[in-house]
């Protein structure tokens, strides 16, 4: 299955996170906001790179460095 960067998802998408990269103190974050692999996403809106995006019935606002970070299955 290929990964590809949370960043390249469409509005309306519906993506399955596979795992997440950077260094330890990134992933942690990336971790504890929920990108976790098996975590379903829901994209609301992406402007320029940064997101905002649903994940476990929350609304979260995503840079478009951390979209970066966090594959998802294509």
């Amino acid at each position: 299955m290929a990964a590809i960067p949370l960043q390249f998802a469409k509005t309306g998408d519906e993506v399955r996170v596979i795992r997440t990269s950077g260094q330890e103190a990134m992933k942690k974050h990336l971790q504890d906001l929920g990108f976790v692999p098996g975590a379903d996403i829901y994209i609301v809106s992406s402007h320029g790179g940064d997101m905002i995006i649903k994940l476990k019935g929350a609304r979260l606002a995503v840079t478009k460095e951390m979209a970066m970070k966090v594959y998802i299955s294509a």
